[in-house]
């Protein structure tokens, strides 16, 4: 068998390469699969490329959004057989053997195969609305409309809010009017913090959730967080940014300055699983994504900005990182 697979080889360097796959010999809780479909996910993924990610060593294989079709199964695997489609946290590589123990579902049979690898960029998105004090009527404002951004600005409206989307790109912005969004407001124009003021009364919202990983966006956005309100950071935030500290922390400390409370969104607060003292999971936080999907309440299709072969992906993280207006949601398509 020939199994082809994207490597990022050095700094911005990306090839897809093919070698040899013999199927192992799979343990009792162990699954082989082939992909369908896997999805990039670009913050992550181009925060590896340019090699500067410490826990993600050059050369390796990214990826972790996959929807793909069972092969082969461990003797004591018993909810999967060979056949079945599954959504899982796969790499980009054709072949792979996952754990049936570790994020391994099965989408509903009726649910488009090209969504279901969104649904961990819905899940990572969750996050910010679980960790939030967002009820019906508040105003939310969400920095930063890819992905992530995006599905997150639509599941705090599907909690009640009235959802600001704030990017700098105009296509961003056009794609978060179709996906439902309240306001959508381009941060280039200048004024942002004026507009949202408008918008609310005067009040400020009372979450707003910072999605682009920049954390001069972050500190700037305190100043439109009404009183007693909230920061949420979803995007993990990268490259160094020098200000004054105590001016900042004095945003959360100070009720004059809002008395502002910072929470972190990492998706991993949650665990994987369902057990007894937890509500959500990501398991759970899935399977609710499957649903909102099923009912178009969560809006992927204008998400989707390519679907290519995986012989083009230098090609599509190029767009991504230079072409954000077109680049969006990319999927690689391995039929």
């Amino acid at each position: 068998m020939i199994n082809r697979k994207i490597m990022f080889v050095s700094p911005q360097q990306v090839e897809t390469v093919e070698e040899d796959f013999s199927p192992p010999v799979l343990a009792d809780h162990e699954v082989l699969v082939k992909l369908i479909y896997s999805l990039i996910s670009p913050g992550t993924e181009l925060a590896m490329l340019s090699g500067k990610e410490e826990w993600a060593k050059l050369p390796v294989c990214p990826g972790y959004a996959s929807v793909s079709q069972v092969v082969e199964v461990g003797r004591g695997v018993a909810d999967f057989k060979p056949g079945d489609t599954v959504f899982h946290y796969g790499s980009h590589s054709e072949y792979q053997v996952v754990s049936a123990n570790h994020m391994l579902i099965k989408p509903p049979a009726d649910l488009d195969l090209r969504w279901v690898p969104f649904t961990r960029m819905a899940t990572v998105a969750f996050t910010s609305v679980r960790v939030s004090n967002i009820e019906v009527g508040d105003y939310v404002s969400v920095t930063g409309l890819g992905l992530v951004g995006n599905l997150a600005a639509q599941l705090a409206r599907l909690q009640g809010a009235f959802v600001i989307g704030v990017d700098l790109s105009s296509k961003r912005i056009e794609t978060a009017n179709r996906c439902g969004v309240d306001y959508a407001l381009n941060g280039g124009n200048g004024g942002v913090k004026e507009q949202i003021l408008a918008l609310t009364g005067g009040q400020g919202v009372s979450t707003q959730i910072e999605a682009t990983g920049v954390p001069k966006v972050g500190v700037e956005s305190l100043e439109w967080i009404g009183s007693l309100g909230e920061i949420v950071f979803l995007g993990s935030p990268r490259g160094e940014f020098n200000t004054d500290v105590t001016d900042v922390l004095n945003y959360c400390h100070l009720y004059n300055r809002g008395c502002i409370t910072f929470k972190g969104g990492h998706e991993w607060r949650y665990p994987m699983e369902p057990n007894s003292f937890v509500k959500h999971s990501l398991v759970r936080n899935s399977k609710i994504v499957f649903e909102l999907m099923k009912q178009n309440r969560l809006q992927i299709e204008p998400l989707l900005s390519h679907v290519i072969k995986p012989e083009q992906a230098k090609e599509a993280y190029d767009g991504l990182r230079n072409n954000k207006d077109d680049y969006n949601g990319v999927l690689f398509d391995w039929s």
